[in-house]
């Protein structure tokens, strides 16, 4: 991480960085389901972390209505995420089966999936690159 957390552009470049790194992840256990495509009993894993950084960021929105606990047993709903704890998790997908020699891999979904990572790479990097030029333009 190349600028500090506590400024809007330095949180923006955080999150561009750190989806980065998710991106690079996914592609890697992509790469590994296409692999094992043909290897029987393999199965296929995923990369989440989208859903997780959005629940982050959205929990730092200020609630109208605040939990109301009357028991210190009751759990809070409304729980602070920080953002930057947030990391990319692989997780294995256990209860499908494709073929007759259960690998559950589908070659179309992974090429499809890694078309898109593909593009997501390009759009976080152009991102990151104009982010990059403003800060040139700025300290000229």
């Amino acid at each position: 991480m190349i600028f500090g957390t506590n400024t809007d552009f330095g949180k923006k470049m955080t999150l561009i960085e750190m989806a980065l790194d998710a991106n690079a992840l996914r592609r890697e256990v992509i790469a590994d389901n296409i692999a094992n495509v043909n290897v029987p009993f393999f199965k296929r894993s995923e990369v989440s972390f989208e859903s997780q950084l959005t629940r982050a960021l959205e929990s730092e929105q200020q609630d109208q209505f605040p939990t109301m606990m009357t028991d210190e047993r009751h759990i809070s709903f409304n729980q602070f995420i920080d953002y930057k704890g947030v990391s990319p998790k692989i997780s294995v997908e256990y209860d499908s089966n494709y073929r007759n020699d259960k690998n559950n891999v589908d070659i179309d979904k992974e090429m499809i999936d890694s078309t898109k990572n593909s593009m997501q790479y390009n759009a976080l990097m152009e991102m990151y690159s104009r982010n990059l030029k403003i800060v040139d333009f700025v300290m000229r």
